[in-house]
């Protein structure tokens, strides 16, 4: 059995796989709350109907990781496939234009919460290795297939309490979290989540010779942490700062994340997030506290943004700070040049016609707990556009391109017949 006869047997069966989406989302997983069992049984009995008996491993008992793996005919290379069964909340329901859980189609276009992230990218997964374990004889080495729960909060219950077991870890990850089908992510930007707490003395609101009030000092100390920490220089290896360099990926970067995402790959941000202070609109606050989200650029460590914001502390004498150390994650990295990343190009150029670009994400996935671990994990999925956004919805076309491009690279890296 050759690739192209892999190919010919997923596209086949094109109506069965829209189905299997379209039951996947309308199970609602809303994480928070994170009662992720009804789509959860979805990717069961989608797997069972295949001959396969799916592992449960539920840390948390309403949100399952579904889990399974096989050996092929020899041995070989332990590749693992992963997405996430948990989704965005919906927020106001009735601002949309269905039901967000309806799964309608419109305009080649499948309908709902959490189809773009990341719904689409786990039935692909799913599909993917059930045709794999199909044809397991024509393989060498083994495939492992995660399916987890907890992706939207951390991780905790997820990709990061089965990591605790060599058995998920592999030599190679792969994930089809949404990214554009221009490119293949082979790293991301890290996260250092900060609490500050600013306090001086508190008066009515015409006594401003007293004091300025808290969250008048806020705001002065946030325009001065921006400009502190986003002008730090990351430290770059010369072949990565090259890559990230070269116009052909700052444009596949822009093209994929929105104009202007290539200036600030390469550089922390710092987003204040949440703010509150005051009682009453006459009265000068005399404790504000304020929240912000940096994103650390490859080639820059929170131990460094700290002792910037440290420094700009000491301007502030009642000003204080803390870290959410449960949120912070380091920026994560593996090889931009990695076989993977060829295969994975190779053949959505095979099926698309078109050559996806090796590029950073600005935002965070599973992915990194992988690459902590020193297994290197690529990301290629469908475009971000609606991610997170009222009326979210995924084209089928492109659905069906990644369902391809991961079945085809998988097989070729188990040794599959070109």
């Amino acid at each position: 059995m050759k690739a192209h006869d892999l190919l010919k047997a997923i596209e086949a069966d094109r109506d069965a796989h829209v189905a299997f989406l379209q039951a996947f989302t309308q199970a609602p997983s809303p994480n928070p709350p994170g009662d992720t069992i009804a789509a959860a049984d979805v990717l069961i009995t989608y797997l069972r109907s295949h001959g396969i008996q799916p592992e449960i491993i539920a840390p948390q008992a309403n949100s399952p990781n579904v889990v399974s793996d096989f050996t092929g005919a020899e041995e070989g290379p332990r590749l693992i496939m992963n997405g996430h069964i948990d989704v965005f909340p919906v927020g106001d329901a009735d601002q949309w234009a269905r039901d967000p859980w309806s799964g309608d189609i419109v305009d080649g276009r499948l309908c709902g919460r959490g189809t773009v992230d990341m719904k689409a990218g786990t039935a692909a997964s799913v599909i993917a290795y059930a045709y794999l374990y199909r044809y397991r004889t024509h393989l060498k080495g083994s495939l492992g297939l995660c399916a987890v729960s907890d992706e939207e909060t951390g991780g905790r219950w997820g990709a990061r309490y089965l990591l605790e077991t060599p058995r998920w870890k592999g030599d190679c990850m792969i994930n089809a979290e949404p990214g554009s089908l221009n490119t293949i992510r082979f790293g991301e930007k890290g996260s250092l989540r900060l609490t500050f707490t600013v306090t001086c003395p508190g008066a009515h609101g015409a006594y401003l010779h007293r004091s300025i009030g808290a969250n008048r000092l806020a705001a002065k100390l946030i325009g001065e942490l921006v400009e502190a920490v986003e002008s730090i220089a990351p430290n770059l290896s010369p072949e990565l700062e090259r890559h990230l360099r070269d116009p052909v990926v700052r444009k596949a970067v822009d093209e994929a994340m929105g104009e202007g995402a290539a200036d600030i790959s390469l550089k922390a941000t710092l987003n204040v997030g949440v703010m509150n202070g005051g009682v009453k609109v006459n009265m000068i606050p005399d404790k504000c506290v304020f929240e912000t989200d940096i994103r650390l650029p490859l080639g820059l460590t929170a131990e460094e943004v700290m002792e910037v914001v440290h420094g700009v502390l000491k301007g502030y004498p009642g000003a204080s700070v803390a870290i959410q150390e449960a949120a912070s994650n380091p920026a994560s990295i593996c090889a931009h040049d990695h076989p993977m990343v060829k295969l994975l190009a190779d053949n959505a150029e095979r099926v698309t016609g078109k050559r996806p670009v090796a590029i950073p994400s600005l935002g965070a996935t599973d992915c990194k707990f992988w690459r902590y671990t020193g297994v290197p994990a690529y990301i290629f999925g469908v475009s971000p556009e609606t991610m997170a956004a009222r009326d979210e919805s995924v084209s089928i076309d492109e659905f069906l391109v990644v369902l391809k491009t991961h079945a085809l690279a998988a097989w070729q890296y188990l040794g599959g017949d070109v």
